[in-house]
């Protein structure tokens, strides 16, 4: 049976186009490590950059140049800190010592967004049997929305910024005492998802343990800031500014997320190759594309087939499969140039839809 990265042209004797999952694990098994010392140096500076810009942000005036530089620099620094949500899903317990503590501590209890809202589910979405159905939280058929609605999810962010703190910091924690209102939460608010059937099972065990954790260091964090408000002790801006920046953040990140699959299937189970084909790599303009799908996000078609890779072994391993593979294998036409290509073969796939 050929593979997903299999070509169906004959190939020259001495090329190799098949290469199994099994196969790639043998050859390359050094990219399958996670190495600490770089996933805490580039967390780190992620954060060191992004809360400086956002402190400069946060006392320049208010739509100013320095305001808006600042801004951006704090949007793409802490974006990229935000995405390591990503590899927490992935990471098994311990690869990474004391990173999710650490994560939270710099970006998730601040930005308002533990990492309960990806890590569990986010396995459903590599699931073959669930991969592009209806119980994918983070597939939908989206190549056959009207542009109309393309653009209407797009609009549906400016509402998340405010959506956050209402559900971790108010709602959250008056959930543990009204029992239909936590099964709500958790079904319908506890998800970063692209799917609205998606409903969320409520965590049982070490999980439900870790969610509580979660949810009250959040609540915590922002009932201490509005209480250095009211006492003076804290700028009011500072509010504004998460605002702006979570608002940019999930903007840039809903236009990466869109250019990450394909989105034309409608339920039915894939194969390794058609999910692999849904799938995208993101190359053209490398420094660009990296800033925009940080965290080896825009090697999303060779993470589908690979989950296991760390990200910063994703960028190696796929510059050694493209010289490998022959130019007509499904690898290769699972590329796009760019984030543009791609959200631009989305909204033509749009064009004339009458979905709303």
């Amino acid at each position: 049976m050929a593979s997903a990265l299999s070509t169906q042209q004959v190939p020259e004797p001495t090329a190799r186009p098949l290469l199994s999952a099994a196969e790639i694990r043998q050859r390359y098994a050094g990219a399958f490590k996670p190495k600490p010392w770089i996933f805490w140096s580039d967390l780190v500076a992620s954060a060191a950059v992004g809360w400086t810009a956002y402190v400069l942000a946060v006392f320049a005036p208010l739509g100013s140049v320095t305001h808006g530089l600042a801004s951006v620099v704090a949007i793409l620094g802490l974006m990229r800190g935000a995405l390591f949500i990503h590899e927490l899903a992935h990471l098994k317990r311990g690869a990474v010592r004391g990173f999710e503590v650490g994560w939270h501590l710099l970006i998730g209890i601040p930005l308002q967004l533990p990492s309960l809202m990806y890590v569990g589910s986010h396995h459903e979405h590599h699931r073959r049997a669930v991969f592009g159905t209806s119980q994918d939280p983070e597939y939908a058929p989206i190549a056959r929305w009207s542009r109309l609605r393309l653009l209407r999810s797009l609009l549906d962010i400016a509402f998340v910024p405010l959506a956050l703190p209402l559900r971790f910091s108010v709602l959250g924690p008056l959930s543990f005492a009204v029992p239909p209102l936590r099964r709500l939460l958790v079904a319908r608010a506890s998800t970063l998802v692209i799917n609205p059937d998606y409903r969320r099972p409520m965590p049982t065990g070490e999980e439900a343990r870790r969610w509580a954790i979660q949810e009250a260091a959040v609540a915590a964090f922002f009932w201490a800031y509005w209480g250095a408000v009211a006492l003076g002790w804290a700028p009011l801006q500072w509010a504004v500014q998460y605002l702006i920046v979570t608002f940019g953040i999930l903007v840039l990140n809903q236009l990466r997320t869109l250019a990450a699959h394909g989105y034309e299937h409608e339920g039915r189970e894939l194969s390794t190759e058609e999910q692999l084909l849904d799938s995208i790599n993101l190359s053209g303009m490398p420094l660009v594309t990296a800033l925009l799908a940080p965290v080896g996000l825009r090697f999303h078609a060779l993470h589908h087939f690979l989950p296991a890779i760390p990200y910063h072994a994703l960028g190696g391993l796929h510059r050694q499969l493209s010289r490998e593979l022959p130019g007509g294998s499904a690898y290769h036409r699972a590329e796009r140039d760019g984030l543009v290509s791609a959200l631009s073969d989305l909204w033509q796939d749009a064009s004339g839809r009458r979905d709303t």
